[in-house]
């Protein structure tokens, strides 16, 4: 007899093994029809898979929040099975499901281009019309690699052997073509739908190595419903106007090229913007009780082996050696130097908590193909802090830190902001009994700050769990930017400690925390979620002071000196253009307010003043319209 406990808490008891899709059929006709796939004690699994054993299970359809991963998977084998009849002698190879779509890797002499797109996606329909059983089988490691190779799929070969002895190889089968998957999957094509599109075609590495073949891989998405796709396509296209790569390029605050592959090349415009942010979370840092320091870029290669980065995180670094035979590294983060700093004398817990931060300059050797625009770069800073405390202390700093990052955020407009828990990976330092103390003393942490979470397995930094704060923005897009992490093992591994009340040296808990992540991307993603237009208090440039007639130009540089005075961002332009021709240009540059001055306004020492997106205008006096901006463009406030 097998009990299944149903979502409501009723129980269905069963004579022997039973599959979900009888599960199913036996609570209703409408639920088998509706059924995709089956959870089993929170694992996914097909629907013909038999449960032998008493289990909690919940029926997948389209409208459960584990469906649109298990549509995305089929989907790409889906678009595999197209290419492959339409393109005889393509080879494949993996194609997982992801964040907003799917994926599959294809050999391929000819190039795929998007002019294929409406083929395929048409043989994809046909594929569902015709409601392919999907079937799972398990082969044994030399059928499998047999059979790939004689049906010359080296690739699908070569991987059969990289799979350790003793786990299981499976096979999904839908109609005459197969893969090998691990699963799970839809119980046929037809379950699918039609509510999908291929978007875009790319290069990418055999096993992600450059030094491999290159394969051509098809991205594309798929939704529960033609609403869902539509929508998102139209997310797509406003992210595409908002891309930060062309507005930075337009209103002239960056620019990348090959000569510095993954770094910045800031414009006066842009530097404003950076500097305004750098300015503001200075002073929010200051009066929360941080001090501001500064740490070397290049550190010697003993101190990366004793934090344990030289073992996890190596690949990742740019090394330099000195004339004297040394290997330096230049640092990917800021953590190392700040424990160097904490230990440079003895301290008394009479110091602590000690929050010391830094704007760090770091670099970290990304792959190429990685790298996209500034919101993924080698050379970047972050807005690090560490914070050295005692273990009774955690609690009160973590719960002073969320209130802090919260606030910020919302100061920038974001006030979506989810909160995700990363326990320990399967790398790491330190024993399982620090990582137990690390986890619970977080986990209160969070929960004394009365915020809600939800759990990331497996993400946590290799020295410690961590909170990752994820932003959603104008367009609903989730951005991972600040982070908590808490730390008992680096400081103990680098010496450092402090003397208790109690006269004998303990080694502090170092709390690793990010509110930007990084000043760079974060300025990527304010570039996307405003499209470029910034609150005033952000704008680069704040107001232009435009003159219609040449007669008007004195008084227009009066206006903008006067403006300058008062602390705002402004230019003049006294140039010869007609005004709609000034008027339109500084808006495409998304410049929030235009000052317009004429014969008539430098008379009655006026402004007209014209805000980005309207064609109304506010005729002011001049101290009137200073003040006023003033007041708008100040940096918000906070107690």
């Amino acid at each position: 007899m097998v009990a299944i406990t149903l979502p409501d808490g009723s129980v269905r008891r069963f004579d022997g093994a039973v599959a979900g899709a009888d599960i199913a059929a036996a609570i209703g006709p409408g639920l088998a029809k509706a059924a995709l796939a089956i959870k089993v004690d929170g694992t996914l699994k097909d629907l013909s898979l038999p449960i032998d054993r008493d289990a909690r299970i919940e029926i997948v359809t389209r409208t459960h929040p584990a469906a649109l991963e298990l549509l995305r998977h089929d989907c790409a084998h889906v678009l595999a099975e197209a290419v492959q009849e339409l393109y005889p002698g393509t080879q494949i190879t993996f194609g997982p499901a992801t964040d907003n779509g799917f994926y599959y890797d294809f050999v391929r002499n000819e190039p795929f281009s998007t002019d294929d797109f409406a083929k395929i996606e048409a043989k994809m329909r046909e594929i569902v019309d015709r409601d392919e059983k999907i079937t799972r089988e398990v082969w044994s490691r030399d059928e499998a690699a047999r059979w790939f190779a004689d049906h010359g799929e080296k690739y699908k070969a070569e991987w059969v052997h990289e799979i350790p002895d003793g786990e299981e190889i499976t096979i999904y089968r839908q109609g005459s073509w197969l893969d090998m998957c691990t699963g799970p999957h839809l119980p046929s094509t037809g379950k699918l739908g039609k509510a999908f599109k291929l978007l875009r075609v790319s290069g990418a590495y055999w096993r992600g190595d450059p030094k491999n073949a290159q394969l051509q891989r098809i991205y594309g998405t798929v939704f529960a419903d033609e609403k869902q796709l539509k929508d998102y396509l139209h997310q797509l296209e406003e992210a595409e106007k908002r891309d930060h790569r062309r507005l930075g390029k337009e209103m002239e605050l960056f620019h990348q090229q090959d000569e510095a592959v993954g770094a910045i090349f800031w414009h006066p415009k842009g530097w404003r913007l950076y500097r305004s942010i750098e300015d503001y979370m200075r002073r929010r840092l200051d009066a929360a009780g941080y001090h501001e320091v500064r740490g070397p870029t290049l550190l010697d290669r003993s101190l990366w082996e004793a934090s344990g980065h030289w073992e996890t995180f190596r690949e990742n670094m740019f090394i330099a050696e000195s004339r004297d035979e040394r290997i330096l590294a230049v640092k990917p983060m800021n953590c190392p130097g700040h424990v160097l700093i904490f230990r440079n004398r003895l301290r008394s817990y009479r110091e602590l908590p000690m929050r010391l931060a830094e704007f760090g300059s770091c670099h970290r050797n990304e792959p190429s193909g990685a790298l996209h625009g500034i919101m993924r770069v080698r050379a970047f800073t972050q807005d690090d802090a560490h914070i050295f405390c005692t273990a009774d202390q955690v609690t009160s700093e973590a719960v002073a830190f969320c209130q802090l990052l919260l606030s910020i955020y919302r100061d920038f407009g974001f006030e979506d902001v989810a909160i995700k828990f990363a326990d320990r990976p399967p790398a790491r330092t330190g024993s399982d009994e620090l990582w137990d103390r690390a986890e619970r003393d977080l986990r209160t942490a969070v929960e004394s700050a009365g915020l809600t979470y939800t759990l990331n397995p497996g993400e946590g930094a290799f020295y410690g769990p961590k909170l990752e704060f994820v932003l959603r923005d104008a367009l609903g897009r989730d951005w991972q930017c600040g982070t908590l992490q808490l730390d008992f093992n680096m400081p103990e591994r680098l010496g450092a400690s402090y003397v208790g009340e109690d006269g004998a040296r303990h080694t502090p808990v170092m709390l690793h925390r990010a509110i930007l992540g990084s000043f760079e991307r974060f300025i990527g993603i304010l570039i996307e979620h405003y499209a470029g237009r910034f609150p005033l208090w952000l704008a680069p440039v704040q107001a232009v002071v435009a003159s219609i007639t040449e007669e008007a130009a004195d008084y227009a540089g009066e206006v903008a000196r006067g403006c300058t005075a008062a602390g705002l961002r402004v230019i003049a332009d006294t140039g010869n253009e007609k005004i709609n021709y000034k008027v339109r240009e500084h808006s495409l540059a998304k410049v929030p307010a235009m000052l317009v001055v004429g014969r008539r306004e430098a008379e009655q020492r006026m402004v007209s003043v014209r805000r980005l997106g309207g064609s109304a205008q506010e005729a002011l006096a001049l101290d009137e319209a200073i003040a006023k901006l003033k007041a708008e463009g100040a940096a918000p406030s906070f107690s």
